[in-house]
């Protein structure tokens, strides 16, 4: 386990690095949706990190946010997003990161989440805690809800579809101490397992969102569920992470009316 998350912070540190170097670049924007972003750096950082993968375990499933990669159906899979933030990333906004966890037969078993502006590195391994360039990571011990600090974000279909978090946003603020929304759920999940942050929940994530984050909080002594406080799942769409001692306060936002209305419509 050692040699997987050592491959992937090797990874993450050479994707970071080009990151940091080519910020305040021009770049090359498509778009995969009316408003969601791709730049040439989030294709270069993930043709590197797969290539760094591969050349030390070829025989591993690839999952990750730009491309495609045949699956052998391989008992181990990475889950990349090589650059989660790109809607930052592409206006200059220096809040973004590399996120990569191995999956081990459907558990994600180690990932980190490098966040190369600030120089942090996260890493956990399951069952061996939480850490950031090597500190071990505790969540926070604050609570009630109203003494706490939030973030969550919102889909990019948010002007088309009811299940938008519009109504969470606005019932959170009002129980909530404060509620940010900062542009990367990797770091809004490691933010949370260093007691920065005492809970975040979203709506309509991928996998290459969460897998490591989510480790990380588990790691460092949180709690992740879905809305419905189900045990959680990387391929879940809906996330609730807290530090534990929100966790039920943070369901019973989420399942008020309001909330669940927009569900319905």
């Amino acid at each position: 386990m050692q040699r997987y998350l050592e491959t992937a912070v090797r990874a993450a540190k050479a994707a970071g690095a080009m990151q940091k170097e080519r910020l305040w670049s021009e770049h090359d924007i498509e778009f995969k949706g009316e408003i969601n972003l791709v730049t040439e750096v989030d294709k270069a950082c993930e043709a590197l990190i797969v290539e760094l993968i591969r050349a030390e375990f070829p025989d591993h499933d690839i999952l990750a946010e730009e491309n495609d990669y045949a699956a052998a159906n391989a008992p181990c899979k990475w889950i990349i997003d090589p650059l989660d933030g790109t809607t930052n990333y592409a206006h200059g906004f220096p809040w973004f990161c590399v996120s990569i966890a191995l999956e081990i037969e459907g558990i994600v078993q180690t990932g980190v989440i490098y966040h190369p502006m600030m120089d942090e590195m996260f890493t956990a391994i399951k069952g061996q805690g939480a850490f950031v360039n090597g500190r071990q990571l505790h969540v926070s011990s604050r609570g009630p809800l109203k003494n706490c600090l939030l973030a969550t974000g919102f889909p990019y279909d948010r002007t088309w579809d009811n299940e938008n978090n519009f109504n969470n946003f606005m019932n959170f603020q009002m129980s909530a101490r404060a509620v940010r929304r900062f542009g990367a759920a990797a770091l809004d999940l490691a933010y949370v397992a260093a007691g920065r942050l005492d809970g975040y929940w979203e709506c309509k994530l991928k996998p290459w969102d969460v897998a490591a984050g989510q480790l990380l909080v588990t790691e460092a002594g949180g709690k992740v569920t879905n809305h419905a406080l189900e045990p959680f799942s990387t391929y879940d769409h809906r996330i609730l992470a807290t530090n534990g001692i929100i966790h039920q306060e943070m369901a019973g936002v989420l399942a008020t009316k309001e909330s669940r209305s927009a569900l319905a419509d």
